[in-house]
């Protein structure tokens, strides 16, 4: 049975990843690859909302995935799960580059300098680092296939005793559990590009799968919101306190027990509010749901192209320049996959939808994670 909660989170949650990206293009962190502070200030207070979301935004992401494919499982084999999910994951984030998304390269490398710097080099290396330069937010779907992909062995080894092992989770286990997501995320940290986390990630992922994927989990969980809303809140606080003004998402603030605490209790408050209070379906949530995928696919191109054209000349002020951000961010993504979508070959290539597009949009987003 489809779990509405999952789809409100996965929706819900993505929005909120267009809102921290619109105040992570205009961050005066020093954070590179972005236009930067418009007023030249070193402290803005907006850039909170950076610290306050950042350690659970992609964590709840990879919870929720990981129960998604526990359900998905359920009704599909081994074969059939990872061919949906080379299509629907794996496709967009290797063969969509050279169809679309290096369009996003063009403007990530011009926003950090580097377009300059390659403009004497032949056009087909110059196209062939664009399309490399436009993974930006697709390295999620790459860790995701990843995730699917080494999820099967895994499986077969274990042999469903793990998995009934996960449904006798009680709640000191589920806060417990922050300890080696913490230790997880000491390994399988890749140099330089700080966002491919596959320990950290990683486990989070399996723990969606093995554990919260059961629905007596999920009954205890609920129960104890009130507990872990409070340690996440307490969290956050202590990560906003003292971390505000540096980089967040790097070494070593992002491998701290606090960053691990944070992206876990946060991850369970939400899991569990969502399961308790946001487990329902109307024709909006739905709608949401549906272009959810397209809306993380597309949104990052508006936000960083007002900010590439419009934002880093100085043709608009700063306010101006975050409400345009969002309203490309959304509304850009929308439209592009309104449009992509319907575009036989290419909507294959960019998002993943084959021939049987309605089959691929009654699964929804349970497809994409």
């Amino acid at each position: 049975m489809r779990k509405s909660y999952l789809d409100n989170i996965r929706w819900a949650v993505q929005i909120v990843v267009v809102l921290y990206h619109v105040v992570y293009m205009y961050n005066a962190v020093g954070i590179p690859g972005v236009v930067g502070s418009l007023g030249g200030a070193s402290v803005q207070y907006i850039d909170l909302f950076q610290y306050i979301v950042y350690p659970w935004l992609m964590p709840v992401l990879f919870l929720v995935s990981g129960i998604a494919a526990q359900k998905s499982l359920e009704q599909r084999s081994g074969r059939e799960f990872l061919r949906q999910r080379t299509v629907r994951l794996l496709v967009p984030s290797t063969v969509g580059l050279f169809v679309f998304q290096f369009i996003q390269g063009y403007v990530n490398m011009n926003l950090s300098g580097a377009g300059a710097e390659m403009d004497a080099a032949p056009a087909l290396v110059k196209y062939i680092v664009m399309c490399l330069s436009g993974i930006g937010v697709l390295w999620y779907l790459q860790l995701l296939w990843v995730f699917s992909l080494l999820l099967l062995p895994i499986r077969k080894l274990e042999g469903g005793r793990l998995h009934r092992l996960g449904g006798r989770t009680n709640w000191i286990a589920m806060l417990v559990l922050v300890v080696p997501v913490w230790l997880a995320g000491l390994v399988g940290n890749t140099p330089l590009i700080v966002v491919y986390r596959f320990g950290f990630y990683g486990i989070i992922y399996l723990l969606g799968y093995f554990v919260f994927s059961h629905d007596e989990v999920i009954e205890r969980l609920k129960k104890l919101f009130p507990v872990v809303l409070v340690l996440a809140l307490g969290c956050c606080a202590a990560f906003c306190v003292l971390y505000f003004g540096q980089n967040y998402a790097d070494y070593p603030i992002n491998r701290t027990p606090l960053f691990a605490a944070s992206a876990w209790f946060g991850s369970l408050a939400i899991l569990s509010g969502a399961a308790k209070y946001a487990d329902f379906s109307n024709g909006f949530t739905r709608w949401m749901s549906k272009n959810s995928f397209g809306l993380y696919v597309f949104h990052y191109l508006g936000v960083s192209s007002i900010g590439l054209f419009l934002a880093k000349p100085g043709y608009i002020p700063a306010p101006l320049a975050y409400l345009l951000s969002l309203i490309a961010g959304l509304g850009g993504a929308w439209i592009l996959n309104a449009v992509i979508s319907r575009i036989p070959v290419v909507r294959w290539c960019v998002l993943g939808i084959g021939g049987k597009k309605k089959s691929n949009e009654k699964e929804g987003s349970h497809v994409s994670g």
